[in-house]
């Protein structure tokens, strides 16, 4: 069994993963303020709790798109499980086209990772986290870029900041596109205008390709949205950390 760490802007999902199976998986908040020996407390007792031995790790794995909690999570994952993990870093053997190869999230080549092994291309991956990422992957397997849009939670906490009388909101579908008040005109716009964006986006980058693509979506926020596109797309929760495995096995051959 390996330990996988997928570290975003807001949480770091944890994963344990046995023979490509997921057994289990959990959420940090991600806080460039802890220190190693925080994280490490906090690391072993969710494992502890949900009855996962630590003794049966055989190695780890980390994606961080947060750079100045890298070496702090990589000491306490050695404090854990005594395994040095291993760093997701470059392109990881994809084939990018970008001005600077160097800019590409490794939250990004995870995913990308995943798909083509999941997906013939042309692929798009829609991310919908912190930030909303739609990247895509043309007909040759090869990354050539793609959107960054302000994810839903920021657009929903910046709305209400910084109007007096719109209310923060749950993210739950209304019952028409047209609300009759405040809190479902927020909810349409929420729900039903990303859902809208995402179809609007797809639909330009697939007239940029010149055909359809498969599409395939991700992140906590996802599910929601996707369900209300005239688009068909594919939700996959696990996606990152099924990377994360991939990747692992890959290098661990290699060694």
């Amino acid at each position: 069994m390996i330990l996988a760490l997928d570290v975003g802007n807001t949480n770091i999902v944890i994963g344990c993963i046995d023979n490509g199976k997921i057994v289990f998986d959990g959420r940090l908040t991600t806080n460039s303020s802890k220190t190693d020996m925080e994280f490490a407390v906090m690391l072993k007792n969710i494992l502890t709790i949900n009855n996962i031995d630590i003794t049966s790790f055989e190695g780890a794995i980390i994606s961080s798109v947060v750079p100045p909690i890298n070496q702090a999570l990589k000491t306490a994952v050695k404090l854990v499980i005594d395994k040095e993990p291993f760093m997701v870093s470059g392109c990881e053997g994809l084939k990018v086209e970008l001005d600077d190869p160097s800019q590409l999230g490794n939250d990004l080549v995870v995913g990308a990772v995943t798909v083509l092994n999941d997906f013939a291309p042309p692929i798009v991956l829609i991310d919908m986290g912190t930030a909303t990422t739609i990247f895509v992957i043309d007909k040759t397997g090869t990354y050539i870029g793609g959107a960054i849009i302000p994810g839903l939670m920021i657009s929903q906490q910046a709305l209400s900041k910084t109007t007096s009388l719109l209310p923060s909101i749950s993210l739950e579908k209304p019952k028409s596109v047209i609300g009759k008040n405040t809190i479902d005109a927020m909810k349409s716009g929420a729900i039903l205008g990303n859902a809208s964006m995402l179809d609007g986006m797809l639909d330009k980058i697939e007239t940029e390709l010149g055909e359809k693509a498969t599409i395939v979506a991700t992140g906590g926020l996802s599910k929601c949205i996707i369900e209300n596109c005239k688009h068909e797309i594919i939700y996959d929760k696990d996606l990152l950390l099924r990377g994360l495995w991939l990747i692992y096995q890959k290098h661990k051959e290699s060694c």
